[in-house]
């Protein structure tokens, strides 16, 4: 994935998170998900939704990584 096509999801992102999510090999519909229940997972759950697994997951988990480095 393409740095622009992460920011056109995620807004003005960092170079360091860019390649992150680029490495994972996930496309834009895996990042658009991810960002969906990481900026709202309750309200995802509270839908009926399933849990991610998987890429979806995987970027999750780097976007709260990511979270937690420029909370310290």
């Amino acid at each position: 994935m393409r740095l622009d096509e992460i920011t056109s999801i995620l807004g003005p992102t960092d170079e360091v998170l860019a390649a992150q999510i680029s490495r994972t090999g996930a496309t834009e519909e895996d990042l658009a998900e991810a960002w969906a229940w990481f900026s709202a997972d309750e309200a995802l759950v509270n839908e009926g939704r399933a849990m991610p697994s998987g890429r979806v997951a995987e970027l999750i988990s780097v976007l709260e990584a990511a979270e937690l480095d420029t909370e310290e």
